[in-house]
């Protein structure tokens, strides 16, 4: 593989105040909390990091004081995806001045481009900088996919190093693992283990925020040659898993809900009950994996 990030990253949350001002002291302390529990990477201002509702500025400021709290003891990937390909490219290079070790770049969205104009979007992105880049496939919110021969050419690049896969084509994914040195990273976290298992990376998850050292449990498993105990610890997390991920909710309002984090709108918070079954979720997911509780927050 071209050099990864790490096998265990977390697609981590953006801390708000109660007046829903950026919290970057609170940012740092998670950040922090999260490479001591186990993560190899940060991910910053994806999806589950609420880059729709945070400025350029924020995105910046979030980046740099992430460095800031993990030095080199973590990779720290910028989101910089838009739909626009001269704001990424200005995402991109405000990111590498933040200091990110690495980009997060979505296919542009709404628009629909075809794959000549999705192939032209990266390769312009990861010609303007020197950071590696993970290109993050995920139609179902996009609207276009990163079809496997785009694929495949994109490999080609120097900074092209790694994928974030949230397309649901394990079929797919195995033969670009199988034709390039590309690094991929499981985005769904039911298939962490099914795509590292035909030579994936790792993962990108959300539900890392709040069960970091149980996911990462899973890979040290297999790769200890245990396959058994892995298929167990993954079997043991997908309760979690689903009420997290597919529940209704986005992940973003349940992470923040087990971390008593506000969202910003148009997302609105965990209803009581709601709120109250993740708590129980994850109470019980740890305890039968023998973990502490694994929050910096109560």
């Amino acid at each position: 593989m071209k050099t990864t990030f790490g096998r265990a990253l977390c697609a981590m949350v953006t801390p708000f105040t109660a007046s829903y001002e950026l919290d970057l002291p609170a940012a740092q302390e998670l950040a922090a909390h999260l490479v001591d529990s186990g993560c190899d990477g940060l991910v910053l201002n994806g999806t589950t990091g609420e880059s729709p509702t945070t400025s350029d500025e924020e995105k910046t400021a979030l980046v740099r004081a992430v460095v800031e709290a993990v030095g080199d003891r973590a990779a720290v990937v910028a989101g910089v995806g838009s739909a626009s390909t001269a704001h990424t490219v200005e995402l991109a290079r405000a990111a590498e001045r933040a200091g990110a070790h690495g980009l997060l770049v979505v296919t542009p969205y709404y628009s629909r481009p075809p794959q000549d104009a999705v192939e032209a979007h990266f390769r312009t992105v990861a010609d303007a900088t020197a950071l590696p880049v993970m290109l993050y496939d995920i139609p179902g919110r996009t609207g276009t996919r990163i079809e496997v021969d785009t694929m495949l050419r994109l490999a080609e690049h120097e900074r092209v190093v790694a994928v974030k896969d949230c397309a649901y084509d394990l079929l797919g994914s195995t033969k670009v693992i199988g034709r390039t040195s590309l690094a991929y990273y499981s985005g769904c976290e039911e298939l962490n283990l099914p795509l590292y298992a035909v030579g994936g990376a790792g993962y990108v998850s959300t539900v890392a925020n709040v069960a970091p050292g149980l996911l990462r449990a899973v890979l040290d498993a297999y790769d200890a040659g245990a396959p058994a105990e892995a298929a167990r610890l993954n079997q043991l997390v997908l309760p979690l898993v689903e009420l997290m991920m597919a529940s209704g909710l986005p992940g973003t309002v349940t992470a923040k809900s087990l971390l008593n984090l506000p969202v910003r709108a148009p997302l609105l918070p965990a209803s009581p009950g709601e709120a109250a079954r993740l708590g129980v979720a994850r109470g019980a997911v740890l305890a039968g994996a023998g973990y502490v509780r694994s929050s910096p927050r109560p």
